[in-house]
């Protein structure tokens, strides 16, 4: 399973400005036993290899690659990497 606790996501940014441009829409938030909620709703996710596909609820469909344990990349339908970015809150992370 995800590693459980807050996933902040982000599109990046440019030398002229933040590092990274904040997806509040696209936040969410991992829990116990394969479960994730955002303020839609709360449902599941399925975790194989290093694939994360929400498998119901508000972001059903949407997949991303675990790059490490607090670090997923958005994958789109043809199987490639997006810019969005979604990294666990940690306490320096805020």
């Amino acid at each position: 399973t995800l590693q459980q606790g807050e996933y902040r996501c982000e599109l990046p940014g440019d030398a002229t400005g933040p590092a990274g441009i904040r997806q509040d829409a696209q936040n969410f938030t991992v829990h116990n036993s394969s479960r994730y909620s955002t303020a839609e709703g709360r449902d599941t996710y399925l975790l194989t290899g290093d694939l994360v596909t929400m498998t119901s609820g508000p972001k059903e469909g949407q997949r991303f690659r675990r790059l490490s344990a607090n670090f997923l990349r958005e994958v789109n339908a043809a199987g490639q990497e997006t810019e969005l970015r979604c990294v666990r809150r940690v306490r320096n992370t805020d």
